[in-house]
């Protein structure tokens, strides 16, 4: 009966938007994930849905978005969604995620940067480094970067052998 009341009454698939709070591929390819609402200045979860990707949509999703975006799909993500509401009587109730909006996380990843350098603004730090006088040959450099990745041992090659002999400290 709840199955049918819920077949009768979502009928057809809606878009959504929630938060990844949980992640999980299995073996099969079928990724399982935790969608909830999160109250804005709380931050308080308001709601809280199991949803599923099945593989043979995962595998269009999954790529169409991280490309899109620049970001992975993963937990703390806000995300638009169109679903279809699904139960089964062993495992409950589920939303089937059919398809995914990747212009509205690029909106709400833009959003927070700015939420961020606001906070810094406010903190009055934002400029700080723009106060800071360089040196002529700045020595001291972070890297943040995996030690084999190419580019990194590229950009060491070239301080640690520069014409003019000038040694950094990385």
């Amino acid at each position: 009966q709840v199955k049918d009341s819920l077949a009768a009454n979502f009928n057809f698939p809606f878009w959504i938007i929630a938060e990844i709070s949980e992640m999980n591929v299995n073996h099969t390819g079928h990724c399982y994930i935790e969608l909830i609402e999160k109250e804005n200045s709380t931050r308080r979860v308001l709601a809280k849905s199991r949803a599923t990707i099945w593989s043979h949509v995962y595998r269009i999703l999954k790529p169409y978005f991280e490309t899109t975006t620049g970001q992975e799909l993963k937990p703390g993500l806000k995300i638009l969604v169109k679903v279809s509401v699904g139960f089964h009587e062993v495992f409950g109730f589920s939303l089937n995620i059919t398809d995914i909006d990747p212009q509205y996380t690029i909106g709400d990843i833009e959003q927070r940067r700015l939420m961020i350098i606001n906070k810094l603004k406010d903190d009055g730090v934002y400029q700080m480094n723009k106060d800071i006088e360089l040196p002529i040959v700045p020595q001291r450099v972070a890297v943040i970067s995996p030690e084999n990745a190419a580019g990194y041992g590229d950009f060491i090659d070239q301080i640690k052998n520069n014409q003019l002999g000038i040694k950094f400290y990385v």
